[in-house]
């Protein structure tokens, strides 16, 4: 049985800054290369390699290819405010370094799709069942456990989350968590303005959680606005320390991840948004090896 080389990913390193004209735009570049990518990955499938997964975007029904990992380690329960939010900010780092995962999505209830599909997607119940298998296409590569709570999303305009809302929450996810003895917690740094996320850390700070990823789906310029910064010093303060995780090697598997979680995104290109903020945040690494990270923030030392 023949395997092709996997593609490298010492091209990436030459790749130049994401373009001025708007948050979602990013080099051709990435685009070719993922597409080099999946082919690679393709041959390998059809010579039977079956360490390759095919996995298929929910919504434009494309097949996409991937390496699935084996996980190792102290299990990791993952609690995210929406289908998405682990793959936009997190999956990078599972994939450079893959731990047993259980995904808890709280607010697995909403309307939201793309404008130019409110039509065919056009209530809660099929919105809800296309994100749905959008969550499910995501995490397969990583042999994720889902929990979903079944809660509504908000919708414009956002208010707070109400006390008995955050009260509810915190005792569902205490259930999951005492049935996940030893795992260790990840939730969002809330660092957005959205209640779902303020709500879901928050619930995540009273079970213990210590270690947040940084939010990327509310930024509206993805750190790079004075505003935002603020905000995230003020959430954040001073007891936060920063982590970052390389991504460069398996940046095009991440790419892969995000076409499941946005089958229904048009035109492609607006997928690339947290490879954008991966790239931005890369500045961060002073002597490290790649162009491309994920943030983290702990408020106390890694018990593994």
């Amino acid at each position: 049985m023949t395997k092709e080389t996997p593609v490298q990913p010492q091209f990436l390193v030459d790749l130049p800054v994401p373009d001025g004209q708007g948050i979602y735009t990013f080099p051709d570049d990435l685009h070719r290369a993922h597409q080099t990518h999946t082919q690679q990955l393709a041959a390998r499938h059809r010579n039977h390699d079956h360490r390759v997964l095919e996995v298929t975007a929910p919504h434009t029904r494309v097949p996409y290819y991937i390496e699935a990992r084996t996980p190792a380690g102290r299990p990791v329960l993952v609690i995210e405010p929406h289908h998405d939010d682990f793959a936009l900010s997190a999956s990078g780092t599972f994939f450079a370094r893959p731990r047993p995962l259980t995904v808890v999505s709280v607010f697995t209830r909403s309307r939201s799709v793309h404008p130019a599909l409110e039509a065919t997607y056009a209530d809660v119940a099929t919105v809800s069942e296309l994100r749905d298998r959008e969550g499910a296409a995501a995490l397969a590569p990583f042999a994720a456990r889902r929990h979903l709570l079944g809660h509504k999303d908000a919708e414009p305009p956002y208010r707070p989350y109400g006390p008995q809302v955050l009260d509810q929450v915190t005792e569902e996810l205490g259930r999951v968590a005492a049935a996940h003895p030893g795992a260790e917690l990840l939730a969002p740094a809330a660092v957005t303005r959205h209640p779902d996320h303020l709500l879901v850390h928050e619930a995540a700070v009273r079970l213990g959680c210590t270690w947040f990823w940084e939010d990327l789906a509310f930024w509206s310029t993805y750190a790079l606005a004075g505003c935002d910064q603020h905000l995230f010093r003020t959430r954040t303060g001073a007891t936060m320390r920063p982590e970052l995780v390389d991504i460069t090697d398996v940046v095009l598997d991440k790419v892969t991840v995000l076409r499941m979680h946005g089958s229904q995104m048009h035109p492609a290109r607006k997928m690339y948004r947290p490879i954008r903020h991966a790239f931005t945040t890369a500045a961060d690494l002073v002597d490290g090896p790649g162009p491309y990270a994920e943030r983290f923030y702990r408020t106390e030392e890694p018990t593994c």
